[in-house]
């Protein structure tokens, strides 16, 4: 994932983007706990962790579907007061020279997202600008969520096959047919499945697995 991730940054170094966040959900904390999956350059970590632990500008959006964009200079936060504003996250990312950001978040189930934040050197005075590096953002996470679930996922090809059956709505004994084993089988990679997720039925567990978009 690291050398995706370094391929993205050279790609947008002439958008002036100097480095690259994303943040998913925690499965088993509530809609706006948020962990790190992947941060380049690596001298950028507590940046980002602390990113993660704020509420402030990092919150989930309440939206499915389309990527949603936003975002804003570091040093003059938008809409909200100046009182609401957590300026650690944004001083740790300030000292490290950068001076705007941009959010594309990809929408998952429950008011949960993918937030891909890009992080910028200087201004970004023109939204033409920010609609450039929101489409290439979206061109890029195809190939980035696949690395990211080979990383982050703890599923197995089977238990990922089985959740992804009673998603779409198939029971056990139909979705054994389909992956040609007995529903004995099925069951028995689902418990895992929900084992591995700290789901304790299979809604949660099916749920948990788009959060990790591994479904």
């Amino acid at each position: 994932m690291i050398e995706l991730l370094r391929e993205w940054l050279h790609a947008l170094s002439a958008q002036d983007v100097g480095a690259i966040v994303v943040l998913g959900p925690e499965l088993q904390g509530q809609a706006s706990e948020r962990r790190v999956l992947a941060v380049y350059p690596l001298s950028a970590q507590q940046a980002a962790y602390a990113l993660a632990r704020s509420p402030d500008f990092g919150e989930v959006p309440q939206r499915d579907g389309t990527p949603a964009v936003a975002w804003q200079q570091l040093a003059r936060p938008l809409h909200q007061p100046e009182a609401e504003v957590d300026a650690h996250w944004r001083s740790t990312w300030m000292a490290l020279g950068l001076q705007a950001v941009v959010r594309v978040s990809f929408g998952l189930p429950a008011g949960r997202s993918f937030d891909c934040f890009l992080f910028v050197s200087g201004e970004l005075p023109q939204r033409s600008q920010v609609a450039t590096l929101a489409l290439l953002a979206q061109g890029f996470w195809p190939s980035l969520r696949s690395a990211l679930v080979a990383a982050w996922s703890p599923l197995t090809r089977r238990e990922e096959e089985c959740l992804r059956l009673a998603f779409d709505g198939l029971t056990a004994r139909a979705s054994a047919e389909r992956m040609a084993c007995s529903e004995r089988t099925v069951n028995f990679h689902m418990a895992n499945a929900m084992a591995k997720l700290g789901a304790d039925n299979k809604m949660a567990a099916i749920q948990r697995a788009c959060w990790l978009g591994a479904i």
